[in-house]
């Protein structure tokens, strides 16, 4: 009997940690809450973003040991999202009439659903990411303009600055075309193939997308790279 009981036990946390907390949030939560780090808010938002929340619970959980912190947030959302009340609420009285009270999300989710959830929710919403997020935006800030523009378009993954990857180093195409910067300009709107024999026949795609601001400094920043 008690065999049975360990199996059954171990199959339901196996049940439980194959749950994708994250999809499950992205998929069920944010039709109301901003998932975004920092967050966004909007004049018409439904319910406060996510990161506000997870912080006030953690923040505001009653106690005496920080080791219990996280424990104590989990089940209380596990509790609280199934049976919400404005006497369990943590958020303040304007908050609760701006935004209402959460309805009850019983039906909606499982339990191990939302077990999922409440666990990957103090995992990522916490001031380390929080810090981690700022700091790489401010590192994009930053940025030459140009190389902003190549990462957030992935040339990056293609190009290395001076080393080869998929393609020719940046530093390699700078100096071909030290002399015609506007075949830069040409290669990222229309894409190329076949020019570069390291390259192996693979095809670079078209970037008409970029707006002529962004184009400009990538350009630029190319050229400069030799």
């Amino acid at each position: 009997m008690l065999i049975f009981i360990l199996t059954g036990c171990a199959q339901e946390q196996k049940k439980r940690n194959d749950l994708d907390g994250k999809m499950l949030m992205e998929s069920r939560c944010a039709v109301c809450h901003n998932l975004d780090i920092p967050p966004e808010t909007f004049p018409e938002e439904k319910a406060p973003p996510m990161m506000a929340v997870a912080f006030h619970i953690y923040d505001f959980i009653g106690v005496s040991t920080p080791a219990e912190k996280i424990p104590a947030s989990i089940a209380f959302v596990k509790d609280y999202v199934f049976n919400p009340s404005r006497k369990k609420s943590f958020c303040d009285q304007k908050s609760l009439d701006d935004y209402g009270l959460m309805p009850s999300q019983k039906g909606k989710l499982s339990e191990a659903e939302l077990e999922a959830v409440a666990v990957y929710m103090f995992e990522h919403y916490n001031q380390e990411n929080f810090l981690r997020v700022m700091k790489e935006r401010q590192v994009l800030r930053d940025m030459d303009p140009g190389e902003r523009v190549a990462r957030k378009y992935g040339c990056i993954s293609c190009h290395g600055i001076t080393q080869k990857k998929m393609g020719p180093a940046l530093s390699a195409i700078a100096k071909r075309y030290e002399d015609d910067e506007k075949q830069i300009r040409i290669s990222i709107l229309a894409g190329t193939q076949d020019r570069w024999k390291e390259a192996n026949h693979a095809r670079m795609p078209s970037f008409k997308s970029l707006n002529e601001a962004e184009l400009d400094s990538v350009t630029k920043w190319i050229a400069e790279q030799k």
